[in-house]
C-alpha cells in the first residue's frame, strides 16, 4: 500500500502547488495530510474543484483534484467543455468506488463502480489504475505529464486499500450538542410527515432512531435530498414533508436553496444538521467558518430561518413552527464523530425504501397536520 505521505511528496517533488476536492474515504489519508495546507481549498462539489484547478493551471500553478467517482457527474462538465474545450491539463485522482465487485461496496456505487472507466474511455481521458505500490504512482504521474506536454488532463483511478490512510487532527469545536442528539431531538416532531433524510450518516442515524416506512434515506446524490422534499411538497400541498440534511451536502448544490425560497411551498420545512465536516468519509472539514443558515434562509426566501444548539432549544423551536407554513430552514449545530449508527442496508434495500415509502404516501398519516 502507499502511504499517503509518500503520496503527497511525490506530488509535492513534481511541483504541484494547488489541491482542491470533495472527499472519499478511499483516499482520507492523502486528504488529511492536504487539509493542513493552505494550498488546498476543500470544494463544495468536484466540479467546482476541477475550474479552481483550471484556474491555478491558467496562473501557472500545477494543480490536482481528488474526488470520488460518485462525483464523477459534476465533473463532467468543466472536465470536457473547459479543460478539453481549452486545452487546460489537471491531474484528477478518482476513487474505484463499487468497483471490480459491486456487492463489495453500497449498492449506491453500483451504477457508477461498473461506468466510471468506461465514461473515461468515451471521452477520450487518459487514465490509469493505481496500484499498491510506490512504483505504480511514479509511473502514473509519468504518464500525466506526457499528457500535458500534449494539453490534456489525466485521471489516476484509486480502488479500495491502495493508499493509506494517518492520523486526522482532532478538530475544536464548542458544539453542545451530537449528531445523535439531534437526530433525537427531531425525531418528535416528524409524526405523520414525509421524511427525505440526505446521504451518510444523517440517515444512518435516523434508521437507527426512528425507521419508519415514511422515511425515504437517501443513500446516494449527494445533496439532492432538498430537490425530493421540493418536488414533493410541490406536488402534494396537503402532506408536510421534512427534510433532514447536512451542511456538506447543502452547499454542495445551494442553488436547491434558492429555489425552495422562490417556491415558497408552506408545507416544507429543512433540516440542516451542521458539523463541519464530511463524517463518512473520514471527518474533513467542509468549511473553516460557520454558515449564518438563518440570514442564509431569509435571503433565499424562506419564510423562517433558525439556528439551534442545544435538543431543548431544538425541540422548543420545532413546535413552535409546528403550525406556521413554511418553508422553514432549522440549522443544527452539531460537533463531528460520534458513535457510527448502523447502516440502512443492513435491513432494507433501496428497492425496498422506495416501495415502502411510496406506499406509506399513499395512505392517510395518522397525526398529520
Amino acid at each position: 500500500m502507499i502511504s499517503a505521505e509518500f503520496f503527497c511528496a511525490e506530488l509535492d517533488r513534481r511541483g504541484f502547488g494547488f489541491f482542491s476536492g470533495v472527499p472519499c474515504s478511499f483516499l482520507k489519508g492523502p486528504f488529511a495530510l492536504l487539509e493542513q495546507r493552505e494550498s488546498y481549498v476543500p470544494a463544495p462539489n468536484e466540479g467546482i474543484a476541477l475550474s479552481m484547478a483550471a484556474g491555478a493551471e491558467l496562473g501557472g500553478t500545477k494543480a490536482a483534484v481528488l474526488a470520488q467517482n460518485s462525483g464523477l457527474g459534476n465533473l463532467l462538465d468543466p472536465l470536457t467543455s473547459l479543460g478539453m474545450a481549452y486545452e487546460i491539463p489537471v491531474l484528477l485522482f478518482v476513487s474505484l468506488r463499487g468497483w471490480p465487485n459491486a456487492e463489495d461496496d453500497e449498492p449506491h456505487h453500483a451504477a457508477m463502480g461498473a461506468a466510471t472507466i468506461g465514461v473515461l474511455e468515451s471521452l477520450g481521458v487518459a487514465h490509469g489504475i493505481l496500484e499498491p505500490a510506490q512504483e505504480s504512482l511514479g509511473a502514473l504521474l509519468d504518464r500525466a505529464e506526457r499528457e500535458r506536454a500534449r494539453r490534456r488532463s489525466f485521471v489516476v483511478l484509486v480502488p479500495a486499500d491502495t493508499v493509506g490512510t494517518c492520523a486526522v487532527p482532532a478538530p475544536a469545536t464548542e458544539a453542545s450538542m451530537t449528531r445523535g442528539e439531534a437526530v433525537e431531538a427531531l425525531a418528535g416532531h416528524l409524526s405523520g410527515a414525509l421524511v427525505y433524510s440526505t446521504t451518510g450518516m444523517i440517515s444512518r442515524e435516523l434508521f437507527g432512531v426512528r425507521d419508519d416506512p415514511r422515511n425515504f434515506y437517501m443513500q446516494g446524490s449527494m445533496g439532492h435530498a432538498v430537490g425530493l422534499g421540493l418536488g414533493t411538497a410541490l406536488t402534494h400541498p396537503r402532506e408536510r414533508v421534512v427534510v433532514v440534511d447536512g451542511d456538506g451536502a447543502v452547499v454542495m448544490h445551494m442553488g436547491g436553496l434558492a429555489l425552495v425560497g422562490e417556491r415558497r411551498p408552506a408545507n416544507l420545512t429543512h433540516l440542516v444538521i451542521d458539523n463541519g465536516s464530511y463524517d463518512s468519509t473520514g471527518g474533513q472539514r467542509t468549511r473553516e467558518r460557520a454558515m449564518r443558515w438563518d440570514e442564509l434562509a431569509l435571503a433565499a426566501g424562506y419564510r423562517t430561518g433558525r439556528i439551534c444548539r442545544t435538543p431543548k432549544e431544538t425541540d422548543a423551536h420545532l413546535a413552535e413552527i409546528a403550525d406556521q407554513p413554511g418553508p422553514h430552514l432549522v440549522a443544527l449545530i452539531v460537533g463531528r464523530g460520534g458513535a457510527t449508527p448502523p447502516r440502512v442496508t443492513s435491513a432494507h434495500t433501496n428497492a425496498e425504501v422506495r416501495a415502502r415509502f411510496q406506499a406509506a404516501a399513499a395512505e392517510p398519516a395518522k397525526g398529520r397536520r
